[in-house]
């Protein structure tokens, strides 16, 4: 791995506007270009919208889908791409040659090649699939990437499996914090008034990101996919009002050892950006544990138990999503 310089950004996507959004994305690229940003990555279905396709019908989520890599917005991407010498990620609604709606998450790369990956643990519509493959990649600027969205990366197996595909940096774009979960220990609604007060009181609202709906569940588990396993980690999110819950941004990047390089709590579209040394990587802990491992040993780890769900019925219960939530 070469050094790079890499941002993650956090924005409140515009539902259903693919315009609108697209526009946000290009002027946060036009900043990442100023900073000499070589890698960027953007939120999990930034340019579709994300929480309100839980209600649509399946003509409706066809209407926001594209082919990849042939759609407008994957071809924009690269045109940007190409423009500013980024490698940019960023999520969308793909629909394949036989019709199959995707999560997906685009990544365009200054040489004309795109990579994708499609959500491998999709929740948000009973009319979008779940992919069945890793995504792993190098880019131009010197880097072995690998994506995990939102869902991908609560399973510990994925980033493990990332490492030993020969990962170096983990693009991670959610829309989470300030979800209405099942758990009674895991985040939590924010009262939207806080976010639409936002500007006549941020101490409030990011007091909340900040917290248990945000940050500090983020900080319970993310930070050890990047420790355990050696890999610098992006996370995007998404920000604000969202059809009635408040994402909670805090976008970071996460070096080897876990450690946060950069972050942001404000209440407001954000990026943050770091240099990503590679000399720290190869002695992480979590690449020196790699090697100690015992393979022989975890044949139970691809052996069924037989309580194994769709995340669908996982994340809403076996009545599926709630349309009045």
């Amino acid at each position: 791995m070469k050094d790079i310089r890499a941002a993650a950004v956090q924005f409140q996507h515009a539902p259903g506007d693919k315009t609108v959004n697209m526009d946000i994305l290009r002027a946060f690229v036009e900043e990442a270009a100023a900073q000499q940003v070589n890698l960027i990555a953007f939120p999990e279905m930034c340019l579709t919208g994300y929480w309100h396709v839980r209600n649509l019908s399946r003509e409706a989520v066809e209407a926001l889908a594209e082919p990849v890599p042939s759609g407008t917005s994957t071809q924009t991407l690269l045109d940007l791409s190409a423009q500013y010498n980024i490698t940019i990620g960023a999520g969308l609604i793909e629909q394949d040659e036989h019709g199959t709606l995707y999560n997906t998450y685009v990544v365009a790369m200054p040489d004309g090649l795109t990579a994708h990956h499609r959500k491998m643990h999709c929740f948000i519509s009973q009319h979008m699939a779940s992919g069945s493959e890793y995504t792993v990649f190098d880019t131009p600027h010197g880097c072995r990437v690998g994506v995990l969205i939102c869902y991908d990366n609560n399973l510990v197996e994925n980033a493990r499996i990332m490492a030993l595909m020969g990962v170096e940096v983990v693009l991670a774009p959610h829309q989470t914090g300030g979800c209405l979960s099942r758990s009674p220990h895991a985040m939590g609604l924010i009262d939207p008034e806080l976010w639409h007060n936002r500007h006549q009181n941020p101490d409030a609202i990011e007091a909340e990101f900040r917290g248990s709906k945000g940050r500090a569940w983020l900080l319970r588990w993310l930070p050890s996919r990047a420790h355990d396993n050696g890999l610098f980690l992006l996370f995007s999110n998404g920000v604000g009002y969202d059809d009635g819950e408040v994402r909670t941004g805090n976008a970071m990047i996460f070096d080897p050892y876990g450690e946060i390089l950069a972050e942001t709590s404000k209440a407001a579209n954000d990026m943050v950006v770091a240099d990503l040394d590679a000399s720290i990587q190869p002695l992480s802990s979590g690449r020196r544990w790699l090697k100690a491992r015992r393979p022989a040993l975890y044949d139970r780890l691809t052996a069924p138990t037989g309580e194994e769900e769709d995340a669908r019925t996982v994340r809403f219960g076996k009545k599926g999503v709630d349309r009045k939530l």
